[in-house]
């Protein structure tokens, strides 16, 4: 794949957005039922990132004082600390209907199923704890190692304000092989067991997954095959990817801003 060609895959995958719309918990309402919020949620990012609107609409309306704001899908709480694009791809992605139906809580915060998210910095930290592992697995840590201050900002900073030409300034670091060597040292990817009612909460399965070489380079379906997942329906950025395409364009190419091949599995 060309230089040109591949600016054009990374470009499309950062622009991916999910129409959804907020309402407010009957719980929290006051005596009247404020008109629903209605965003384009970007996929790369993180609800605490993208929700201020939701929480300048809804404050005005709450029947008492503001707890923290969380949400939910169908009843589940929605794992914030997860990519949003994950969120749908694992609860939401076989039910065709858009937009995405969120609701929108500010009281009776589920401490046992999901995270505390008090402060942005929260979600940093999240972030590059992510990014480390990845780094680690792809380059044995080398390249975020190396990395300053400023660089770490300015990823974050092209993450938080959607500016794809000042995160991939830095991010293309980490998407190169080690110099000498022709691929990642190992793949960052997660499964994500989908196709329950509360799937965030089901079973995540990481594994040491090698890219092969260049010459005979490992394929998404030798993985799938490894894992006793011929059956299974794979969901990636919203997508399905063709069994034949080598891990290592998968990591450079469908990985989220954490550098880590997020997968939905239907089995």
């Amino acid at each position: 794949m060309s230089s040109s060609e591949d600016r054009e895959v990374l470009q499309e995958v950062w622009a991916g957005r999910i129409p959804a719309m907020f309402t407010l918990s009957e719980q929290d309402c006051a005596d009247t039922t404020p008109d629903p919020c209605y965003l384009m949620l970007p996929r790369m990012s993180y609800l605490p990132l993208a929700t201020d609107k939701v929480r300048k609409q809804f404050s005005s309306h709450l029947s008492g004082q503001a707890g923290e704001m969380w949400f939910s899908y169908r009843g589940s709480p929605l794992r914030w600390h997860h990519p949003i694009g994950l969120l749908y791809d694992l609860l939401a992605d076989q039910d065709s209907s858009l937009p995405w139906s969120i609701t929108t809580h500010f009281s009776h915060f589920p401490t046992d199923q999901i995270l505390s998210c008090q402060a942005r910095e929260q979600v940093e930290a999240v972030f590059m704890a992510s990014l480390k592992e990845a780094d680690q697995l792809k380059h044995s840590g080398k390249v975020v190692s190396l990395m300053q201050k400023k660089d770490h900002n300015q990823l974050w900073l092209g993450l938080t304000s959607d500016k794809f030409d000042q995160f991939w300034a830095i991010n293309r670091k980490l998407m190169e092989p080690l110099p000498g060597e022709d691929t990642f040292k190992h793949i960052p990817i997660r499964f994500y067991m989908a196709g329950n009612d509360n799937a965030t909460s089901s079973n995540i399965v990481q594994r040491l997954v090698t890219p092969g070489s260049l010459a005979q380079p490992r394929l998404l379906g030798d993985l799938v095959r490894e894992m006793g997942w011929e059956q299974a329906r794979l969901v990636v950025q919203g997508v399905e990817p063709d069994r034949q395409v080598p891990l290592q364009w998968l990591a450079r190419h469908l990985a989220y801003p954490d550098n880590f091949i997020h997968i939905a599995v239907y089995l």
